[in-house]
């Protein structure tokens, strides 16, 4: 095992005394809740109590404070196991505590006047963004009925006939210059759709046809080719007068339009003023608003009079102005009490961030400030928004634009997909709005330090930790309360209520689950999940309450319908493809125990290991390892172990040993600590040569002072070698050595617990392997003396061993025969390729 040097005083300081084992007594195997202690008959009695936070006081406090403060970069984030409560509890004081802030304001797109691809965003208190929305509907059907009569009024239609008789004179004076013109150069001049058309005559006042114009003189048609021209000109001149006329004439008459419309606007518009009499941030954005929708349709008066001509482009038109005057509210507040909650599991861009709509029209999308929608952020402004890390850490578009977000306070409302569609599209930039929420993120455990270290810009944004507890310390208060969880959870479901012996069962579960006779597991899911189990149970016996015997009817269903990989491993057990025995004695031969976690069910499984040992330097070879089929922990537990065996012999130093361990039969790998004492106590058997109990399994693992510790899925791994001994038949001298500190976490099954009871089955524990090894061997362990160990001790049986082991070694050394040395003491050997 390596060339150490024995220190002289050596076996002063190691000496190993040897202790009595402990059998556990039936009652020390599970924990009893006394139903009379509940202090009720059946949970109907607690439904009007108030469900508390069961065993979650720090994470409870956390929430409350992240959920009170005001400032920014508070937000939550709360790890936890999926069942702990951490989503329902933290959404119940989500709503607790929206319930006292205020509501907040309603947002709002408008139309932008001046650029119509930039909606304006604007914040109304809760309802009057509604209130506007209706408001300036109303206006819009108002301003269809009311202008056109107001155009339409006597006085109006008197001064618009005046303008109109104005100019039409002012034209028919122009136009009878320029027919007087025409006339002295021998043209006829008249007016036909809106055109001027001229033509020559002759000395006789007719038209001049060709005919008769090729048989003038030249000169003739020279003079006639001249006036032609000076007529052109002076149409010209009338033309371009003409056009400042009708300008004047439109304009006189649009002032006049504005001039008896203004006042019915103004009075309208300052109608919606008043109606929104509450002071708001927006005030002035929406007063500028409102002054551009009174310019806006002063400048489209003519819109409302029909046109016989073109009446088709006109309502085309008029419905495109009065469109303008729409209010999307995207956020309603109205009628609600406090701020929001939003729980938001499917965080899709669109639903988190807010979307805009678009629609075909010959082949482009189009769209407008009417199609802009609220996501969940702008829904819960003021308020709280839950989300799940594991929905944000799919989505890389999602996870970027929330951390901009999150960096800024501020929203814009985007569709991300639109810079790679298909057809043309118009685009729109809708105005950026502040978001006050508060995020309560979820995540696991693991998570939640992936982000801390891989993301700590985005780690920083989340300065409130809610950590929920797996499970909780076991007090009168805590039965009370899952008590009461009980009681809810029937009245929520529509239940039949449990009886106290049926709740002390299923709290005695929860002490199962959390492994721990003085803890209680916080995975309320599990409790929740069984008590609608065993409500079925005590419903198909027709029962109105349930019963003690209805849980555990629903326990062993639980287990009936998950068990079946473990009753096929005990199947081969009893048809001999697993080589296990379970009576007699046999030397470098163990039983260990081992757990099987499978997801949805975990179980434990017995499992042969046996150790070999001869002449030799390699030291100990671990096979698991060497075949990497181990995992870490497992092979730090291989070398605690070398390390007690090197100190426990550490006066033979070097030894001279080889020696090999395996777990038989084992082809998926192995993982754990666990193992490590039946390992040794294989080894030490494989040593001393003396034949250990094969009736007694062992778990445990070991520090480099021999001493027992504690190791997880304790019952599992009882049971499981229960069941093997049961289906192998059970001699009453089988049983199981486990480390004295798991005594607590015993929560066996009744018929386990029978079986103790009735002398057919034992549990021992021990807090130093040398305890366990005398029980395994029935052979003192042995303590060091200046002579080394007793002859007759397990340690001195080995001794004995080590030592011809080196004088076989140092024989071969006198013949000449050496293996190549490894640095540390073994051999050379090739690598295993991986």
């Amino acid at each position: 095992m390596g060339d150490i040097e024995a220190p002289h005083n050596r076996h002063q300081n190691l000496k190993i005394a040897s202790m009595p084992i402990a059998k556990v007594s039936p009652a020390e195997l599970c924990l009893r809740v006394d139903p009379s202690a509940l202090g009720f008959a059946d949970t109907s009695e607690l439904v009007q109590q108030p469900l508390p936070w069961i065993g979650q006081e720090r994470a409870e406090q956390a929430g409350r404070f992240g959920l009170q403060m005001a400032q920014r970069d508070y937000n939550l984030f709360v790890l936890g196991e999926v069942g702990s409560g951490r989503t329902s509890l933290m959404t119940q004081m989500m709503f607790q505590e929206a319930a006292q802030r205020p509501v907040p304001p309603d947002l709002c797109y408008l139309h932008n006047f001046e650029v119509p691809e930039r909606p304006l965003a604007l914040r109304l208190p809760a309802g009057e963004g509604r209130l506007l929305r209706q408001l300036m509907a109303d206006l819009a059907k108002w301003l269809q009925v009311e202008i056109p009569k107001r155009l339409l009024a006597p006085d109006v239609a008197a001064e618009c006939e005046r303008i109109t008789s104005a100019h039409k004179s002012e034209e028919d004076s122009a136009f009878a210059s320029l027919s007087a013109f025409a006339q002295a150069r021998n043209f006829g001049l008249m007016r036909e759709q809106g055109r001027l058309v001229f033509t020559q005559r002759d000395d006789q006042g007719e038209p001049l046809t060709a005919g008769k114009a090729m048989t003038l003189a030249p000169e003739q048609r020279a003079a006639i080719d001249a006036a032609e021209g000076e007529l052109r000109a002076e149409i010209s001149r009338f033309l371009e007068k003409a056009r400042p006329r009708e300008l004047a004439m439109n304009e006189a008459l649009m002032a006049l339009r504005r001039q008896r419309i203004k006042p019915m606007l103004d009075h309208q518009l300052q109608e919606i003023r008043n109606q929104l009499r509450k002071q708001i941030k927006d005030s002035v954005k929406l007063g500028q608003y409102l002054e551009q929708v009174q310019h806006d349709l002063l400048e489209n008066l003519e819109l409302f009079q029909p046109d016989e001509d073109e009446e088709d482009e006109r309502i085309a038109a008029l419905l495109a102005v009065v469109s303008r005057l729409r209010v999307n509210v995207v956020v309603d507040n109205h009628g609600r009490e406090g701020a929001p909650v939003i729980v938001d599991d499917n965080p899709l861009f669109r639903s988190l961030f807010g979307s805009i709509e678009y629609e075909s029209e010959d082949g482009v999308l189009v769209t407008d400030f009417s199609r802009i929608r609220a996501g969940s952020l702008l829904k819960a402004h003021g308020g709280f928004l839950m989300l799940h890390l594991r929905d944000l850490v799919v989505d890389e578009l999602v996870r970027e634009k929330l951390r901009r977000f999150l960096r800024s306070g501020r929203l814009q409302i985007e569709e991300p997909g639109m810079v790679n569609a298909p057809v043309s599209a118009v685009s729109l930039q809708p105005e950026s709005v502040d978001v006050d929420v508060k995020i309560v993120l979820i995540a696991s455990v693991e998570d939640y330090y992936l982000v801390q270290e891989g993301d700590p810009e985005f780690a920083r944004r989340f300065r409130c930790k809610v950590d929920f507890a797996e499970s909780f310390k076991a007090t009168a208060d805590t039965r009370r309360a899952t008590s009461i969880f009980v009681a809810h959870t029937c009245r929520k479901l529509g239940l039949p209520h449990f009886s106290a012996p049926a709740v002390a069962t299923l709290i005695e579960q929860t002490h199962r689950e959390a492994e721990d006779q003085t803890r209680q597991s916080a995975l309320f899911a599990h409790t929740e999940a069984l008590v609608m189990e065993s409500a079925g149970a005590a419903r198909l016996r027709g029962a109105a309450r349930v019963e003690t015997a209805d849980v555990r009817a629903a326990i062993d269903a639980r287990r009936h319908r998950h068990d079946y990989p473990e009753q096929r491993l005990q199947e081969s057990i009893v048809d001999g493809e697993r080589l296990l025995t379970v009576s007699g004695e046999r030397a470098g031969q163990v039983n260990g125990l081992t757990v099987l976690d499978l997801g949805d069910c975990q179980f434990g499984f017995p499992v042969r290991v046996t150790a070999s040992t001869h002449a030799g330097e390699e030291g100990l070879l671990d096979i698991e390892r060497e075949v990497e089929m181990a995992g870490p922990i497992h092979n730090k537990g291989v070398l605690i172990l070398q390390s007690y065996l090197s100190a426990l012999f550490a006066h033979l130093a070097p030894l001279a040993l080889n020696a090999a361990v395996v777990f038989e039969q084992e082809y998926s790998g192995v993982e754990g600590d666990s193992a490590s004492c039946a390992e040794f106590y294989a080894l030490l058997s494989a040593l001393s040569g003396l034949p250990l109990r094969q009736g007694i399994a062992v778990t445990g693992a070991l520090n480099q002072h021999g001493e027992m510790l504690p190791v997880g899925a304790i019952n599992e791994k009882i049971e499981g070698f229960f069941r093997s001994c049961e289906l192998l038949g059970l001699d009453g001298q089988q049983g199981v050595l486990i480390p004295r500190r798991n005594r607590q976490h015993l929560m066996l099954a009744p018929q386990l617990v029978e079986a103790v009871a009735t002398g057919r089955f034992h549990i021992y524990t021990a807090d130093h392997a040398s305890e366990g090894m005398e029980l395994l061997a029935q052979t003192p362990f042995g303590t060091l003396g200046p002579q080394g160990y007793p002859m007759q001790s397990v340690l001195g049986r080995a001794q004995m061993t080590l030592k011809a082991y080196r004088r076989a070694c140092e024989d071969l050394d006198t013949r000449g025969v050496a293996s190549p040395r490894h640095p540390l003491g073994r051999p050379r050997r090739e690598s295993p390729r991986r």
